[in-house]
């Protein structure tokens, strides 16, 4: 499946043309290497996302065609969550 597919299809990234250009312009890695969008996934693989500030890193469960909203978790599993910058710790700093 296409990454940028399956982005939408997770529901990790709402729209497809959002998550196309995201890979596109290198925000996206498969196991470590750049994907652009119409790189291929597969179960197993580990995905990293750069949106801004945050960093998404999940893995690959299965492969859907179509899904619910309820069941769209279950194709990934979140491996870590990371920040950039703490704008809280910062802000609390300054307090």
């Amino acid at each position: 499946m296409r990454i940028d597919k399956f982005l939408k299809i997770a529901r990790i990234i709402k729209r497809r043309p959002i998550a196309k250009k995201i890979a596109d312009q290198g925000r996206v890695f498969v196991n470590g290497e750049p994907a652009k969008s119409s790189s291929k996934v597969s179960v197993g693989d580990q995905i990293l996302i750069k949106f801004g500030n945050k960093n998404l890193t999940v893995e690959v469960l299965q492969l859907l065609d179509t899904t619910k909203k309820a069941d769209s978790d279950t194709m990934y599993k979140t491996i870590s969550e990371t920040y950039d910058r703490d704008y809280k710790a910062e802000n609390d700093e300054l307090e």
